[in-house]
C-alpha cells in the first residue's frame, strides 16, 4: 500500500466544511470581505477558491506582491486564478520598500532578505485589510506550520486559516477538486523569495516524505522507531521531529508573564468566542 493513501480526504466534504468555516469565522465579526496574498502557488490558489465560494467573488481581494526578482510565471499563474475565480485583485510591488531597508546593510544573507520580503507582504496585506474592511486569510498548510517553514509574523500571520490542518499532499487533492490551473498544480513548490528558490531543495527532503512522517508521528502517535521501520532513514525522521520541536514557538501566541489572577491566554480563556 502507498503510504500517501492514508492522507486521502473526501474533497467534497472537506471543501464544503472549509467554505462554511471561512464564511462563519469572517461574518461573525461583522465583516463580509477577505484579503489574501496571491502568490501563484498552490496553497494561496486553493484558499482563493475557498474564499470565493464562502463570500462571493466581489468580496474577496487577492493581492499580488512581487519583488523585482520574482518569476514572471508566478504573476501569470496568480492572474489565472483571478480570471478563473473572478475575485478582485491588485498588484503591489514590494521592491522599493524592501530595498530601502535592505540597502542599509551591505552583507544581508538570503534568509534575512526572505524574512523581510515575507513581512513586507504581510504589512501590505494587513494594510489592505483595513482599506477594504476585510480579514486577512492565511495560506500556510499543516506541513509548513509543523516544520516551522515560514516567516513568523510574515506569511504565517493571518486572522484565520482554512488550510492549516491540511498536509501539502491534501492541498494538491483539493486543488484538483477545485480545478486549479494545471500550471500551478504541476510546478515545483516555491516561496519565490529569490531566483531559483525551491521549497524541497531548501528543506532537504520532499513534501511527500515530510507528510508521511509528520502524519505518523503526530496524527497516529507512532514512535520514531516505528516511523523509521516504514522505510525512512533514521536521520531524516529525527531531523523532522527536531524541526517540529524547535519551531513550536512559531505556533503559539506571545507568552505572557503571569502576574494577576486572570492572565490572558492562561486563565482568561473561554470555551467559545463571543462573536457579535
Amino acid at each position: 500500500m502507498n503510504l500517501l493513501d492514508k492522507l486521502k480526504i473526501d474533497c467534497e466534504f472537506v471543501a464544503t466544511y472549509l467554505i462554511e468555516f471561512t464564511r462563519q469565522e469572517i461574518t461573525k465579526t461583522g465583516i463580509t470581505k477577505a484579503v489574501l496574498g496571491l502568490s501563484g502557488g498552490i496553497d494561496s490558489s486553493v484558499v482563493a477558491y475557498i474564499a470565493k465560494e464562502a463570500l462571493g467573488k466581489e468580496n474577496v481581494y487577492g493581492i499580488l506582491m512581487p519583488y523585482k526578482l520574482s518569476s514572471k510565471e508566478s504573476i501569470e499563474d496568480a492572474l489565472k486564478v483571478v480570471k478563473d475565480t473572478g475575485i478582485n485583485y491588485k498588484i503591489f510591488e514590494i521592491t522599493d520598500t524592501a530595498d530601502t531597508y535592505i540597502n542599509k546593510f551591505g552583507d544581508m544573507d538570503k534568509l534575512r532578505k526572505g524574512n523581510i520580503f515575507a513581512r513586507m507582504r504581510m504589512v501590505t496585506l494587513f494594510d489592505h485589510s483595513q482599506l477594504y474592511k476585510g480579514l486577512v486569510v492565511g495560506t500556510s498548510n499543516k506541513t509548513e506550520l509543523l516544520l516551522g517553514y515560514g516567516t513568523w509574523y510574515g506569511d504565517m500571520a493571518s486572522c484565520l486559516n482554512p488550510i492549516g490542518d491540511l498536509y501539502k499532499n491534501q492541498i494538491y487533492q483539493l486543488a484538483n477538486y477545485f480545478k486549479v490551473p494545471e500550471t500551478i498544480i504541476n510546478k515545483k513548490p516555491s516561496a519565490d523569495l529569490w531566483v531559483g528558490q525551491s521549497d524541497e531543495d531548501e528543506l532537504g527532503f520532499s513534501y511527500d516524505d515530510a507528510d508521511i512522517i509528520l502524519y505518523h508521528l503526530y496524527d497516529l502517535h507512532y514512535t520514531m522507531e516505528e516511523v523509521t521501520s516504514l522505510g525512512f532513514r533514521k536521520e531524516l525522521v529525527a531531523g523532522i521531529a527536531e524541526r517540529v520541536k524547535r519551531n513550536q514557538f512559531k505556533r503559539l501566541p506571545p507568552i505572557i508573564a503571569k502576574i494577576s489572577k486572570r492572565t490572558i491566554n492562561i486563565d482568561f480563556r473561554y470555551l467559545r468566542d463571543w462573536g457579535l
